[in-house]
């Protein structure tokens, strides 16, 4: 039977390949990058290094992870830890790009410059999330029950807001989140982020 179950060490590449599988605005981003691996470098496996008592993952009938959601309780800390310990661990892998002429560019340029206070979220809603679905799971209210998953696992933790950021061609996600609690923020240009009171 397919369930939610807590992230277990040995589910990371199978964390990776969907977070490769539904990166490009909810598709498949095989080939986009010219390392298909940077993605789960920067969206998925720091979250489960950081915080594995935050991710929860979809168990398929056969036993195959579908899907996840990983969050941290403070965003602030979480991007301290991710400029400071985290990526000087994969940096040399990438270098800086001057100019964002791809659109690895671009994320590796993110990378680089992710640190406390980088996102003006954080204060009112201090937790975040990243949750990716395969095409097999979607659109059945696994998104929806993820969701409730880790908002109670922050609730318990003590945390008041919750937000996340979806790319603006990423017009599934846009229209799911309000269905799901999370209302509409002031964004960056590229994306709308959302976030949702845990009070």
């Amino acid at each position: 039977m397919t369930r939610i179950r807590p992230f277990r060490p040995g589910d990371e590449p199978a964390l990776a390949e969907i977070c490769l599988k539904t990166a490009d605005a909810g598709a498949d981003a095989t080939g986009v990058l010219d390392d298909d691996e940077l993605w789960a470098k920067v969206f998925v496996l720091p979250y489960i290094a950081r915080h594995p008592e935050f991710a929860f993952v979809v168990e398929t009938d056969d036993e195959r992870v579908a899907g996840y959601i990983v969050g941290v309780p403070d965003t602030r800390a979480f991007e301290e830890w991710f400029r400071d310990e985290w990526w000087p661990r994969h940096a040399a892998d990438y270098a800086l790009p001057e100019l964002e002429r791809t659109r690895q560019d671009g994320i590796v340029r993110y990378a680089y410059g992710r640190g406390p206070g980088a996102e003006p979220y954080g204060d009112q809603y201090p937790a975040h999330l990243h949750i990716d679905l395969l095409p097999e799971l979607q659109g059945q209210g696994w998104g929806r029950r993820l969701i409730d998953t880790l908002v109670a696992a922050l609730r318990e933790a003590g945390v008041t807001g919750l937000h996340l950021a979806a790319a603006s061609e990423n017009t599934g996600a846009i229209a799911f989140y309000p269905r799901v609690g999370f209302t509409p923020i002031p964004s960056h240009e590229g994306v709308q982020a959302f976030g949702r009171s845990l009070t």
